[in-house]
């Protein structure tokens, strides 16, 4: 406010100088060292302006930087408390590329669009009330045609939404499509099908592509008229000054004053529909952010005492809002500590569903999950599931190294523990290509697919959390591994974990103390 407020002083200051040193030299026939000192004004207040808007630019980066790297933070962190079951499908798609390229497109708006919306506000009425305190006829004319570019900015703000709203969901499926195929690429090679995947790329692209190019098409013709009308307005503001001047109705002074003072109450106003178009996908993916971000939690609740006891699923049922599929029919069973709950069923009848239950991101339609006699759903869930150990069916290695992922719930422990923990659960870090150095994450990882489920038990083993859920954690193991994990999930138990493990294979469902047995997920009526 203080920048758009000093440029708008400084501009009307500009005008009033050259007004004075112009009809000074032609019509009172002052000399150069007459208007020295106006001219000394006159660069002074340039180089005034020049170094307000050098600083509201420094100041607006800044502010962009900030409100973009809170906003990425903000929106990891919520996606994280959602959990993976609201992230899967197309919206880890969708979520990449709001994390990534979404919130860098929202600096432009941030940094040029809000401080050229302010400058659009306080400019125009300075200079405004400036042409009226010089001529009521350019005043009149200015406060006629000034409002018409707004409302232009507005008709064609709307269809440039509409489109960026297009282009961004197109880029979205074109995202999510991406890296379901890229995951799959081996299985897709295995069975010769990589084909159709590039065919329907190539045909989310071209949608892309399309959409693309109608945002633009729109930004020009906006740009154009904009230009267009605030052209005219000061051609119809000119012609009157030219005409009352010849006919001796205004001075030279005051017509150049008001001349030189009508372009800048349009030229912010156009200002603005050139930034909006430039920060139109920043509007869109920033409402993107706040719609993720206004998604609540499975749980949320607020109590971080979590009293001594079993945990204790009473009838437990799941429907996954949006649908009429039974994604888990009711359960109960309770997980004592030193307890193994062998969990077995059909595939689809819900076993991970359970897991996710029981860590708070999916609420029970019906029945209740309770931890020492209180709901699930009045804890903490960060409180919670800092008391649970989880190895997913394709557990995610942060890195970078094995002995960083290992050590995510102790970092003070030693290099030992750490190689004590890779052994207890059959992995010996001499087999990996740098031992307990060896790089892990998202795309740069020299573990396999089975090195990755036992760097995540070690990870457990290390903790030993009251509560371990193992989502078949021996799956694509041969004999000899499945047996040192069978041997390390009963090592959990005997240490005072309770452990609820998802298994299929035979060796695993007999080192559970009790089996339960889910029935395959059904229709609701």
């Amino acid at each position: 406010m203080a920048v758009a407020a000093g440029t708008a002083v400084l501009v009307v200051a500009q005008a009033f100088c050259l007004g004075d040193a112009i009809s000074g030299v032609f019509i009172d026939g002052e000399s150069l060292s007459d208007v020295l000192p106006v001219i000394g004004l006159l660069a002074a207040i340039v180089l005034g302006r020049a170094l307000l808007s050098s600083a509201g630019d420094v100041l607006a980066q800044r502010m962009a930087t900030r409100t973009s790297r809170e906003l990425r933070a903000q929106l990891l962190a919520h996606v994280v408390r959602l959990g993976p079951v609201w992230l899967s499908g197309e919206r880890r798609g969708q979520v990449a590329t709001l994390a990534t390229r979404g919130i860098d497109s929202v600096e432009p708006y941030v940094a040029r669009y809000l401080p050229q919306l302010v400058i659009a506000v306080v400019v125009p009425i300075t200079v405004g009330f400036a042409i009226l305190t010089q001529d009521l006829l350019a005043a009149v004319l200015v406060a006629v045609t000034a409002p018409l570019i707004p409302v232009f900015m507005a008709l064609i703000g709307m269809y440039t939404q509409s489109a960026t709203a297009k282009q961004w969901s197109t880029l979205g499926v074109l995202s999510g499509h991406f890296l379901d195929v890229v995951a799959g690429l081996p299985t897709l090679k295995a069975f010769r099908r990589e084909g159709a995947q590039s065919d329907r790329m190539a045909e989310v692209d071209r949608q892309y592509r399309k959409a693309t190019m109608g945002v633009l098409r729109v930004s020009f013709l906006s740009s154009f008229a904009l230009e267009l009308l605030a052209t005219l307005s000061v051609a119809i503001i000119a012609v009157a000054i030219g005409l009352r001047l010849v006919n001796g109705e205004m001075d030279l002074r005051t017509g150049l004053v008001v001349l030189i003072l009508a372009p800048e109450v349009y030229l912010p106003i156009r200002q603005v529909g050139a930034q909006f178009h430039a920060a139109a996908d920043g509007i869109d993916a920033a409402e993107q952010v706040f719609a993720v971000l206004g998604t609540e939690p499975a749980t949320s609740g607020t109590r971080t005492d979590v009293p001594p006891g079993p945990v204790v699923v009473d009838g437990v049922s799941v429907v996954y809002p949006g649908s009429d599929l039974v994604s888990l029919a009711p359960v109960s069973l309770a997980l004592e500590p030193g307890r193994v709950v062998a969990v077995v069923g059909p595939s689809g009848a819900g076993k991970t569903t359970l897991l996710a239950a029981l860590q708070g991101f999916v609420a029970p339609s019906g029945g209740s999950i309770t931890a020492g006699g209180v709901d699930l759903r009045d804890l903490d869930p960060a409180t919670w599931r800092a008391r649970l150990g989880v190895v997913a069916q394709d557990p995610v290695l942060v890195g970078p190294t094995v002995a960083d992922d290992v050590r995510l719930r102790r970092p003070s422990a030693s290099d030992a523990e750490v190689e004590a923990a890779l052994r207890g659960a059959g992995l010996d870090p001499a087999t990996l290509p740098a031992g307990a150095a060896t790089r892990v994450g998202d795309l740069a990882s020299d573990v396999s697919a089975g090195q990755r489920r036992r760097v995540a038990l070690a990870r457990v083993l290390l903790d030993r959390p009251p509560l371990v859920l193992l989502d078949e954690p021996t799956a694509g193991l041969d004999d000899i591994a499945e047996s040192e994990v069978v041997s390390a999930v009963r090592r959990l138990a005997a240490d005072g974990s309770a452990v609820v493990v998802v298994a299929h294979r035979p060796s695993l469902v007999e080192a559970g103390d009790t089996v339960v047995e889910l029935s395959a997920a059904e229709v609701t009526s």
